[in-house]
């Protein structure tokens, strides 16, 4: 078979390996005269790099058709440390040498494939096309589960020998992804609406150890606890897998590469540096570069983080399945808006500083905040930019928030009732938003074209102190213009809960007082509904069954992990009571919001 440069590393390795040997020694069968027999030189040297695969089948070859030969086998420092026990790898390359094995109970599909080769042989095999591989598959499913949307994955088949085929299997138990068959290969999608809320998942990886690293990110993304068993060969991988796993470490690992490429914990820009954070004890990059990720992967699947990379720059998949624009770092610059009160108000409220700081700018788009929203990095705002191309550029742009308490997972019971309920409120903008029926957004973070803006400010309703972002909201859908949504860890503002029930009722009674003056059919449809549910809530008690788990399964897909697992109250005990309470409070706001007019 042919070798290109685009085949694994694996691949290439072992052809490379055979060939030399071949050119050395001769074949098996027709030796040839070379001067390591008459006592010159040192013999040949196979450097095997860190390819386990190549190690396992050469061990057995050399016994079996190059005995006595001087020939060493070398490596990576981590290969030649790797547990030298005999494993599936050996017993197939036994099986292909012909060596008469027993079947044993139970046996590993990877020596079941062995047995089929050599019974079937290799050309009746090829006649049915060569099946993808399933293990490298499984980095597919874990970036459908987590990002959702669909994407075909050629070359794979359902009847399959491979042992990593239970991957389909597992991924549409447990996380939602379904795979469908076709004359291509599998067509996977996000459908997690139709499972149920999982909390834990109990597996054992002793006969598929290379799907650990996908599927225990997988669970820590989606906040679902994996309890693994049959872990010991993990620590004897290319890396400690289980270690790797809980630092998120790379560790010249090409599965853990792509697990943590797929699971956004590394970017996939092979032209710049990887966000590179330093070990707190040795002070060395925890992140290979893009560079020296390419040449990890190359192991086993090269063109993955290419194809990663162009998913990311050209478009995404939110869980619902509807195509949200990722946007890349590239061309038109952008202002950044903040209205500052006292400061570029002219104490005439927020909307004259918006109107005074948007007709200075001369950028095309303007990035609009809240003079308190923070971000993750220590104040650093990050640097986005909308590339011009095929693509018809957004107008708007809606990206999301987080609310935090300065004291971590929160001080109070009031702080971490705001947490929960401002999580359910962005879980469902941007659900609302990535299904092109955008029903909320805020001023907080928000980009707009500065054209756009100019050209609605008149439909802001200045009489009213609130609503810029959501005024501007149905402006921009009254007239067509198109909206964008990035829903990224890297564009999420931070922002604080109110301190006090009265500052909390103000804010929300503020919110409110916008509400009698909205048009836009998908919001007042929206409102209606949460309004409908709210006061049949309180009719009829019951109701809560039905609500409860739908609000808090929108809390905990926004929520970070450290109000999640922080101690103290509960997320479940803290959501039970927002829902509650959430009918009364509802009321308050809604009936002080028609007479507050305060202003900003």
């Amino acid at each position: 078979m042919p070798v290109s440069s685009d085949m694994p590393d694996d691949v290439i390795i072992l052809h490379d390996a055979l060939q030399k040997i071949r050119d050395t020694f001769g074949t098996p069968n027709k030796r040839i005269s070379h001067p390591f027999r008459e006592g010159q030189g040192v013999g040949l040297t196979l450097n095997l790099k860190n390819c386990g695969t190549a190690l396992r089948f050469l061990q057995v070859h050399l016994q079996q058709c190059y005995p006595g030969e001087p020939i060493t086998l070398d490596g990576d420092p981590r290969l030649m440390e790797r547990d030298g026990k005999p494993t599936s790898q050996t017993t197939s390359a036994l099986i292909l040498h012909g060596i008469d094995v027993p079947v044993e109970p139970n046996e590993s599909p990877y020596i079941t494939m062995s047995r089929r080769i050599m019974s079937e042989g290799v050309s009746e095999l090829m006649n049915e096309g060569i099946e993808a591989d399933w293990s490298a598959a499984a980095f597919w499913y874990e970036y459908v589960a987590i990002h959702g949307g669909e994407m075909l994955l050629e070359g794979l088949k359902e009847n399959s020998l491979q042992g990593d085929r239970v991957v389909a299997d597992i991924y549409a138990k447990y996380f939602g992804v379904q795979t469908i068959f076709t004359s291509k290969g599998a067509q996977i999608s996000n459908v997690q609406s139709k499972i149920s809320n999982i909390k834990s998942v109990s597996l054992d990886f002793e006969r598929i150890p290379d799907l650990y690293p996908a599927i225990a990110l997988t669970c820590e993304k989606l906040s679902i606890a994996l309890n693994a068993t049959g872990t010991e060969r993990l620590r004897f991988k290319e890396s400690d897998r289980l270690e790797a796993v809980r630092l998120h470490e790379v560790r010249n690992d090409h599965r853990m590469a792509m697990a943590l490429m797929a699971a956004d914990y590394i970017r996939p820009n092979l032209n710049e540096f990887y966000d590179r954070p330093l070990d707190a004890q040795s002070g060395e990059a925890l992140h290979p570069e893009g560079k020296e990720i390419q040449t990890i992967i190359s192991k086993s699947y090269p063109q993955f983080a290419e194809i990663l990379q162009q998913i990311h720059h050209n478009s995404r998949r939110s869980a619902d399945g509807q195509p949200t624009v990722k946007y890349n770092v590239a061309s038109l610059s952008i202002s950044h808006i903040t209205p500052i009160k006292g400061v570029n108000d002219d104490n005439l409220g927020k909307k004259h500083a918006l109107s005074k700081l948007i007709h200075a700018a001369d950028t095309e788009y303007v990035w609009l905040h809240d003079d308190d929203v923070e971000w993750p990095k220590a104040s650093e705002r990050p640097n986005l930019t909308i590339p011009k191309g095929k693509e018809q550029s957004p107008d708007l742009i809606i990206l999301p928030l987080r609310m935090e308490s300065a004291h971590g997972v929160g001080s109070s019971l009031l702080e971490r009732l705001q947490i929960a309920e401002y999580a359910a409120i962005q879980e469902l903008t941007m659900r609302m938003a990535k299904k092109g029926q955008a029903v909320m957004c805020s001023g907080a973070n928000l980009i707009v074209k500065r054209e756009v803006w100019l050209a609605c400010e008149a439909e802001l309703h200045p009489e009213i102190p609130s609503g810029d972002d959501m005024f501007l909201l149905e402006a921009v859908k009254r007239h067509g213009y198109k909206i964008g949504v990035i829903d990224e860890p890297d564009y999420t503002a931070i922002v604080r809960p109110q301190t006090t029930w009265r500052a909390f009722f103000r804010q929300r009674m503020r919110w409110a007082g916008k509400a009698p003056k909205y048009t836009d059919k998908d919001i007042i449809r929206c409102g209606a509904l949460v309004a409908a549910a709210n006061i049949l809530q309180i009719l009829c008690p019951l109701i809560i069954l039905i609500k409860f788990p739908i609000e808090y399964n929108l809390i905990r897909k926004r929520l970070t992990p450290p109000f999640r697992e922080g101690s103290g109250v509960g997320l479940f005990f803290v959501a039970l009571l927002l829902e509650i309470v959430y009918p009364i409070y509802l009321l308050i706001s809604l009936l002080g919001g028609l007479f507050s007019r305060r202003a900003w």
